[in-house]
This record gives C-alpha cells, sequence and structure tokens, in this order.
C-alpha cells in the first residue's frame, strides 16, 4: 500500500471514473485481483484503469458493473470518458435514452438529433467549428455519436417516440434547399414508423402552447419517469416525481393542441413543394 498512487477525480473523465472503481472496490475489501478474477481480466489492466492510463470501454465497465453489484453506474460514467464533447450530464442522458420503453421529445428551432439525417448534423456541426465553439474532432464525435442513437431506436423490441417539433423547426433552413428535402423526406419516414406519434406544433397556437422550451421525458423499463434538459452550461436530469408529472401532463396539453399525424405530414410535403 506504501506505492498505491494518490487519484485526483477533476483531472479528467478516466481520472474520475478511475477514482470511482477504486473506492467502490475498497469498500468491498476486495484487491486488484480479486476484482480481476470476477471481471475476468488481469490485475494490471485493473490498475491501468484505475490510474486513468487506460480509457474504459463500455465492455469493461459493463463487467465491472456486474461485478461489483452497481447496476449500470460504471456503464453511465463511461460515457463521460468516452464522449469528452459532450455537453456534462449528456452522457447520462444517452445512457438512459438507449433502454428507454418510451421517449417523448419537444424541439424548438432545430430538428432533433434522433431525426436529424447525417447532412443536417454535419451541417451544423460544421458551423460550430468554423465559429470556433467546437474542434473538427469534437464536432465529428457529435455526429457519430447522434448515428449510434438513431440505431437503438430499431432495437427490439423498439420504444414508442413521441415527436412534437415547433414549426420553427421546419421554417429554419440548414444548408441548402437539396439538404432540407432529404431532412423533410427523413421526417416524413419517420412519421410513418408503427412505433411514433409525430407532430408538429403550429405557429398560431401562440398562448396556448403549454411549453416554450424543448424538453425531454423518458419512461424507464421499471416505469419510472425521468426529464431532460439543458442551460448553456450542463445538461440535467430530473427523476423526482412531483417535479417530472408536471411536465407530462404539460406535454400531453401540447399534443393535444398540436396538429395531428397527417396534418403534421401535410405540412411538411407543402414545404417539400415550396408552398407557405
Amino acid at each position: 500500500m506504501a506505492n498505491r498512487k494518490e487519484l485526483d477525480p477533476e483531472q479528467s473523465p478516466s481520472a474520475a471514473f478511475g477514482a470511482r472503481l477504486r473506492s467502490l472496490r475498497d469498500e468491498r475489501g476486495w484487491t486488484q485481483v480479486e476484482l480481476a478474477e470476477r471481471m475476468g481480466c488481469s490485475g494490471a489492466h485493473i490498475s491501468a484503469v484505475e490510474t486513468g492510463q487506460r480509457k474504459p470501454t463500455q465492455q469493461f465497465a459493463a463487467s465491472a458493473d456486474r461485478a461489483l453489484g452497481t447496476g449500470d453506474r460504471l456503464q453511465r460514467q463511461c460515457q463521460a470518458v468516452r464522449y469528452r464533447a459532450l455537453l456534462e450530464g449528456f452522457p447520462e442522458y444517452i445512457a438512459h435514452e438507449a433502454r428507454a420503453t418510451e421517449i417523448r421529445l419537444y424541439e424548438v428551432g432545430v430538428i432533433h438529433g434522433l431525426l436529424q439525417t447525417h447532412e443536417y448534423a454535419s451541417a451544423i456541426g460544421d458551423s460550430a467549428v468554423k465559429r470556433g465553439v467546437a474542434t473538427r474532432e469534437q464536432a465529428d464525435e457529435r455526429i457519430a455519436l447522434i448515428a449510434q442513437r438513431q440505431a437503438s431506436l430499431t432495437r427490439t423490441p423498439p420504444p414508442l417516440v413521441f415527436v412534437v417539433l415547433d414549426e420553427s423547426c421546419l421554417r429554419r433552413p440548414i444548408g441548402d434547399s437539396t439538404l432540407m428535402d432529404a431532412q423533410f423526406a427523413r421526417l416524413i419516414e419517420f412519421a410513418e414508423r408503427p412505433n411514433t406519434v409525430f407532430q408538429i406544433a403550429p405557429f398560431d397556437l401562440g398562448v396556448r402552447r403549454p411549453l416554450t422550451l424543448p424538453v425531454t421525458l423518458l419512461t424507464l423499463p421499471d416505469r419510472s419517469l425521468m426529464s431532460y434538459a439543458e442551460s448553456a452550461h450542463r445538461g440535467h436530469l430530473e427523476r423526482d416525481t412531483t417535479t417530472v408529472l408536471p411536465l407530462l401532463t404539460d406535454y400531453h396539453q401540447l399534443q393535444a393542441e398540436a396538429l395531428p399525424r397527417a396534418a403534421s405530414v401535410d405540412m411538411i410535403r407543402q414545404l417539400r413543394k415550396g408552398s407557405p
């Protein structure tokens, strides 16, 4: 123990993961070798992860969770190591999104990532790089993550996805007309899937629109609810039922006021034709 390296969890996401792993191992009174035997790896591998010399993989985190009996705690923290370019709090959210049975989205201004084409997402990423708010590596990381999140929607069984887009999402041009036409086609295809409910909240809702900011609500396999929202600096997950239920009520009211699926798709088709 004399040569035990002090860990600084503030140094990096990898260091924070390593410190958490060591803490959980120490709580159980296990050596690195004892944990390694339970995980099917080497003690040297455990040491390298704990000291931040090796980044944990999702497979490693899942194995550690099983060995330590920590649910998906380490897997969720592993997301922060893998996705350094993401807003704080978002990696934890996407781990929950990937296993949610129901996803409810309301977006304003920009089409939600789960519905974006690669070209639409790339145009947004290119703009962020040009404005100096993201590096090329960070933009590419975000785009790759969108594709991974979209792929999770086809899992078996697939989640039920409710989407309400503010009309501003359609009216705001991203890229050229060809790009937007392809994006509109993607929205129509999404609306026709058997596990989706797609609606547009038109401008003329005015003050009848109960939500003015983007909202994400998840129903998890145990039927518990979770909301997610972002500020300029971080994402925030809320699990308190007394806070989440009013948002769910507002969302249902928004759905009642928004256009039905057929009228929403018709609005998109009119925009593809160039009609106002």
